[in-house]
């Protein structure tokens, strides 16, 4: 039987709560699926606890120097977000609470032996720092299963769609729509207190997390292909179920490619559009919600997660050019010069914190050698890997000469038939939803306030140091 028990809280908190979740909302969740939330609940005093510490002991000291480059540069290298979920280092990649990439692939429970690890097992490691066992990533799965229903007037929104209206617009329309049913929205409007903000937040948070392969697959079935969709599998695992919504759901390796794609893609670190625009939205006491949609809106631009969509127009271009499907090293170089002497760049390479090979990238790169090494267009890639980044390297204006996770992934999609480019982005965002959301329960728990930063105008930059000068 399903289970109604609550952690003990004061009365009216809990009322204020329960009438914030719908009875259907609350009879998703069995006892066993609880355990994240418990867990979550059983932390937070300790973590509380931990960054009163913080603040207190060195809440007086300086995180670095902000010179007016940074300021001109876009931020870049600023020290001033708190992001406890990953942080990327720029000569060892990124870290998931402490864990590398091959570690999450050796650490973590999988579905298969041998196989990816899935989202559900990251998420539980992001929201609680703790790596899970396999039945609680089995709980986690069974509880986004038996969350995944979308309102019908939200699918009626896609529906209306043109499908000549982007992928990422829709999803993050769809997103927007949904906050009809905010836990948060309501709780918030009925007094909740400051101290439990995060509770409707994660409810919230596991509500979008189980709708968004639901609304992502309705986006991709009406965009390309008869706009029916299958029914969720309450047995199955998240990606499982997301590749059968898709209609590759029988492909065992392209589920274990989608595993392993929403794990890397997930997180990193705060800085990034994605992620900072999420928090930033949601510092504002929005639900998540309308912080996520606003974070995908800064996904789908050219410089974040459009790229990996560039990158492959980029290769499937310069094979069109060269009349062949295995251009030769030689050609490649070629190309790679032409495309540099036109102005414009090789898409994929460089990083703005990276200084080597992307992680996600060499993940990738693992899965295809094993999975499909004789496919071309990974054998392109396999070339450019090796001829990129020593052009970049002789031209001396660029610090991190060697390919990003964009490289790679579109390549790895199209070899199980999800060919649809201006789709790409969207599976980008239902990855980083793990991440941003389950930073954005923390921020709630640990009660961050509203972010503002101080800007200034070139003027009084100039005037700051011309003042300086006369001294």
């Amino acid at each position: 039987m399903f289970s109604l028990r609550m952690a003990t809280k004061p009365a009216a908190t809990t009322s204020r709560l329960l009438s914030a979740m719908s009875l259907s909302a609350r009879f998703k969740s069995t006892a066993a699926s609880q355990g994240l939330k418990d867990r979550l609940r059983e932390l937070i005093p300790q973590k509380r606890a931990e960054f009163k510490e913080v603040k207190e002991k060195y809440g007086k000291e300086s995180l670095g120097e902000v010179t007016v480059d940074m300021a001109l540069g876009g931020m870049r290298g600023i020290k001033g977000l708190v992001w406890d979920t990953s942080l990327l280092d720029a000569n060892e990649g990124i870290r998931f609470r402490g864990y590398t990439i091959p570690e999450l692939r050796e650490k973590l429970p999988t579905v298969t032996p041998g196989g990816e690890p899935t989202p559900e097992a990251l998420f539980w490691l992001l929201v609680t720092g703790e790596l899970p066992t396999a039945e609680q990533v089995k709980s986690v799965s069974q509880e986004l299963a038996a969350r995944a229903s979308v309102p019908q007037f939200v699918n009626d929104i896609i529906d209306s769609c043109p499908s000549t209206l982007h992928p990422m617009s829709q999803l993050a329309l769809a997103v927007n729509a949904l906050q009809h049913d905010s836990n948060f929205a309501k709780a918030y409007h009925e007094g909740i207190s400051k101290n439990d903000y995060w509770d409707p937040v994660y409810e919230d948070t596991m509500d979008l997390l189980a709708k968004l392969p639901l609304i992502a697959a309705r986006i991709y079935r009406n965009v390309f292909k008869d706009g029916k969709l299958p029914a969720i599998d309450n047995s199955a695992d998240y990606s499982q179920n997301f590749a059968t919504l898709l209609g590759f759901g029988e492909n065992t390796k392209f589920v274990e490619l989608l595993r392993l794609y929403l794990v890397i893609h997930s997180d990193h670190e705060g800085g990034n559009v994605s992620a900072h625009t999420t928090h930033l939205v949601g510092s504002a006491l929005s639900d998540p919600y309308h912080s996520f949609a606003a974070g995908l809106n800064g996904l789908a631009g050219p410089l974040h997660g459009l790229a990996n969509q560039e990158v492959l127009n980029w290769i499937l271009s310069m094979t069109k050019e060269l009349g062949t499907t295995t251009p030769t090293e030689e050609q490649i170089r070629e190309y790679c010069d032409s495309t540099l002497k036109s102005g414009r760049v090789i898409p994929g390479y460089g990083h703005a914190v990276l200084r080597k090979t992307d992680p996600r990238y060499m993940a990738q790169r693992e899965f295809a050698l094993k999975h499909l090494p004789e496919d071309p267009l990974f054998k392109t890639v396999s070339n450019l890997y090796k001829i990129v980044p020593e052009i970049l390297s002789k031209q001396g204006k660029i610090k991190n000469p060697w390919p990003n996770v964009d490289a790679h992934s579109g390549v790895l999609l199209r070899h199980y038939g999800l060919v649809e480019q201006n789709y790409y982005t969207v599976l980008f965002g239902v990855s980083r939803a793990f991440g941003v959301l389950g930073q954005l329960i923390w921020d709630r728990v640990l009660c961050l306030p509203i972010e503002r930063p101080k800007s200034l105008t070139t003027e009084s930059i100039k005037k700051m140091f011309e003042n300086k000068s006369k001294l």
